[in-house]
């Protein structure tokens, strides 16, 4: 007779408290559901995210959901956080970027290395050949200006862009993209599935379904390469 263990995930594998808390914040602000937004930002500086954090994120959402949703997220935080200091609630305001960003050719390149390593490849494209433009955009103000800040990690970074695109429905592409480049910054996939479950959970389940199956093609498509 056997007996048998029930398995708990390794420490490697489980979200901590503040990382789980970008998930809805990023989610809901790239959604432009300011009620909802305001309870993720108040729940998440009670997880500890600091100001800096909230911030950070909300400022790269301009990147995925652009600069009107950004802007009307940015001042909720704002509101929330005065609200707060009204109650009594001091919350840490966090780090600002420890190194100064690289201007001009030096942004792109930095920006290019820095997509590079995100996606495991150099980008290239018929769209970019077509307009070349966007290309520079991605690779200066996205991978650049945004990745070159390093008081919010790579990790967390990711997190909140598959939050944002989780949300935003017909960005499969991108989604596949940056479930991949979650992975290739050292996510596990049992984080991976913990944040689809807690996008099913506290956001919707349309956006954790999408995370999963966007998971799920991402494994399949390793497995076939071996």
């Amino acid at each position: 007779m056997h007996s048998t263990q029930t398995s708990t995930p390794s420490a490697s594998d489980v979200l901590s408290a503040r990382q789980l808390a970008i998930v809805p914040i990023a989610a809901f602000a790239a959604a432009g559901d300011i009620a909802k937004l305001n309870t993720a930002l108040n729940q998440g500086l009670d997880a500890g995210l600091t100001v800096s954090d909230a911030r950070e994120i909300l400022v790269q959402l301009y990147a995925y959901a652009g600069f009107p949703r950004s802007l009307n997220a940015l001042g909720e935080l704002m509101k929330v956080l005065d609200a707060r200091r009204q109650r009594g609630i001091n919350d840490a305001p966090g780090a600002e970027p420890g190194r100064s960003i690289p201007k001009g050719e030096a942004l792109l390149a930095a920006g290019t290395a820095n997509q590079t390593r995100l996606v495991g490849a150099p980008v290239k494209g018929p769209v970019f050949d077509f307009a070349p433009a966007i290309d520079e955009y991605l690779k200066s103000h996205l991978f650049g200006d945004i990745f070159e800040r390093d008081n919010f990690d790579w990790k967390n970074r990711e997190l909140a862009t598959v939050s944002m695109l989780s949300a935003l429905p017909g960005a499969e592409s991108q989604l596949q993209s940056h479930i991949r480049a979650s992975m290739n910054v050292g996510l596990t996939t049992g984080q991976l599935r913990q944040f689809s479950q807690v996008l099913a959970e506290r956001v919707d389940a349309e956006n954790g379904r999408r995370t999963r199956e966007a998971l799920d093609r991402h494994l399949a498509s390793l497995s076939g390469a071996r």
